[in-house]
């Protein structure tokens, strides 16, 4: 079975894509709501419009913005299949804007680093990203160099909605009942926590959420965040003396104390990382938020200790300021479970195969709302989306990136029936 054998979708993969990238939905940090914007919920609806108008079934936008959607089997033995799920969520990194982005189709890419039109010192060089060496010929999406792309995850809910739409054309593809979620607030993991995974459905499921073409993910990251608090004292400057306690000089000598070799940018492979990401500065109160990452628990606890000590450290540097930490566990490493549903991941191989690609298994240097899900008891590896260089300006995507990913989820469901 190959795509091109089959009625097309009544829109396109990179169609879909376009439209939902015009929506702004960045999630943001610190929000005791869910979603933390309401501004996802703006695709939110329109999703709930699209899945009715291609026939599913069980439609429903949740209290905490999850949009629902089951598709029926269309086999009779259908109560001895599996029901499988697939997720995507529906924000954007809260890291760079995601407003009002332009998609710019750089067509029958030549080869080359590619300049973004609005920003010329926003270059995806081919030194950086060699996946560019794959794509000759292809239309590369890309944002115009002012905004992220939104790839990451509007992608992987183009792909679903195809996929989706191709089977309503294409009843003679056998496929069991397939459970969808499009989750909020996935950027500051707080979305799939509110997901009904009884109503959901699901024997297993795969997160349409990863890289490039092919890449399985069966590992995640062990997740931690600490918050580091630095308590002062604030007087009116012009009468300070001997009164002032400022918190922001005990904060910038903690900052400074940070291991070059445990940093994001110079680690790479199974190393971990201690990442400073946000924070506030005010004389009475000042914090440091720090993304703790380790596929091993062990590591995460080393990592911790660390941070400990250099708060140690900051407190004998400056007696008067008190210093607190608080800890919050995010996630674990979903392999744990993974490694005992090894049928989940051979599954999405052979459909990577059958979509005429190579599939390979390698451990995600990042989070996904699939792993709560496995240890919810829902197996959930992650699937590719055909996107590189998510959060940032230089991300992109491409044509062959979206149709591919969208005829390997064709393949999945297929198998699955079987």
């Amino acid at each position: 079975m190959q795509l091109q054998d089959l009625l097309p979708p009544t829109e396109s993969a990179i169609d879909r894509f376009l439209r939902y990238a015009a929506i702004d939905t960045q999630s943001a940090e610190g929000q005791a709501t869910v979603p933390s914007t309401n501004r996802q919920l703006d695709l939110a609806h329109l999703l709930v419009k699209e899945l009715q108008g291609l026939g599913a079934d069980e439609v429903r936008l949740g209290e905490s913005g999850i949009v629902y959607a089951s598709v029926p089997g269309n086999i009779e033995e259908q109560t001895s299949v599996p029901v499988v799920g697939l997720i995507a969520h529906l924000d954007t990194s809260p890291a760079v804007s995601g407003k009002d982005v332009r998609v710019v189709i750089h067509r029958d890419y030549e080869g080359g680093d590619i300049v973004l039109p609005a920003d010329p010192t926003q270059v995806i060089r081919v030194a950086d990203n060699p996946a560019l060496l794959d794509l000759i010929g292809d239309d590369i999406l890309t944002a115009d160099g002012t905004t992220l792309l939104g790839s990451d995850d509007k992608a992987g809910i183009a792909e679903i909605l195809t996929m989706v739409d191709i089977l309503n054309q294409n009843p003679a593809i056998r496929h069991g009942r397939i459970a969808i979620a499009f989750t909020p607030d996935e950027e500051v993991f707080r979305g799939i926590q509110t997901l009904d995974v009884g109503s959901f459905g699901a024997a297993f499921a795969y997160s349409v959420d990863g890289y490039g073409l092919g890449e399985i993910n069966n590992e995640t990251w062990g997740a931690r965040t600490v918050t580091v608090t630095f308590r002062g004292k604030s007087s009116h400057p012009g009468q300070a003396k001997g009164l002032m306690i400022n918190a922001i000089y005990a904060l910038g000598d903690y900052l400074g104390r940070f291991p070059a070799d445990m940093r994001p940018e110079t680690t790479e492979g199974r190393l971990g990382f201690v990442h400073p990401y946000a924070g506030a500065l005010d004389v009475e109160e000042s914090t440091i938020r720090i993304a703790v990452r380790d596929f091993e628990s062990s590591g995460l606890d080393a990592k911790e200790q660390v941070l400990r000590e250099m708060a140690a450290q900051t407190t004998a540097r400056f007696p008067d300021v008190v210093v607190e930490i608080e800890v919050e566990d995010l996630y674990r490493n979903m392999v744990e479970v993974l490694n005992l549903h090894p049928r989940v991941i051979e599954i999405a191989m052979e459909a990577a195969r059958r979509a005429g690609l190579k599939p390979f298994v390698k451990p995600l240097r990042g989070g996904t709302d699939g792993a709560w899900l496995t240890f919810q008891g829902v197996p959930t590896p992650d699937l590719f989306t055909g996107g590189h260089n998510f959060h940032g300006k230089t991300e992109f995507n491409s044509r062959r990136g979206l149709e591919k990913t969208t005829e390997t989820l064709v393949h999945l469901v297929n198998i699955v029936a079987s």
